[in-house]
């Protein structure tokens, strides 16, 4: 069984929480899993900074956070922690609907907990072909899910607070 509960602690964006789960639920069982718990937790930006101060000794926020849980040999567990505040504001920058921002947010933190990274060039581009790809598997028109990836030029988690 695959888990996914979905938690807001924002108010900010109203969500989807079912279509946040069935696509948590499609990633990890494309990646090979059957046995899944997974925490979905949207918060505000404030809440998202404090998270990166005391996890990752960052001092901004960022769009999404992922924190593998599993045990060696155990069902895949872990939690997505996301920004609404962010996905409002690239929103806005980027011309985009702010849910399917933080739709974006939820697969890439989904795709970090299902071994997928970004921190080569090689590896970035693995990773938001993923991200167009599952995006358009739940629903939204292939172009838009292209311009949700790679709304400027591609780039790498390590370092850049947005992406």
């Amino acid at each position: 069984m695959i888990d996914i509960a979905i938690t807001s602690r924002q108010d900010l964006l109203s969500i989807d929480a079912d279509l946040l789960a069935e696509a948590c639920r499609r990633i990890v069982a494309g990646a090979g899993h059957t046995q899944a718990a997974i925490s979905v937790t949207l918060v505000d930006d404030t809440q998202m900074h404090e998270l990166n101060r005391k996890h990752l000794d960052h001092d901004y926020p960022t769009d999404v956070l992922s924190f593998p849980l599993s045990e060696p040999d155990g069902p895949l567990e872990g939690e997505i922690i996301a920004s609404a505040g962010t996905a409002m504001s690239n929103a806005q920058d980027y011309g985009h609907r702010a849910e399917e921002e933080l739709l974006l947010y939820v697969v890439h933190g989904a795709l970090h907990l299902v071994g997928l990274d970004d921190k080569t060039p090689a590896a970035a581009t693995k990773m938001r072909e993923a991200e167009s790809y599952w995006l358009t598997d739940l629903g939204i028109p292939h172009d838009r899910a292209r311009s949700l990836v790679y709304p400027t030029e591609p780039t790498t988690c390590e370092g850049d607070p947005t992406r």
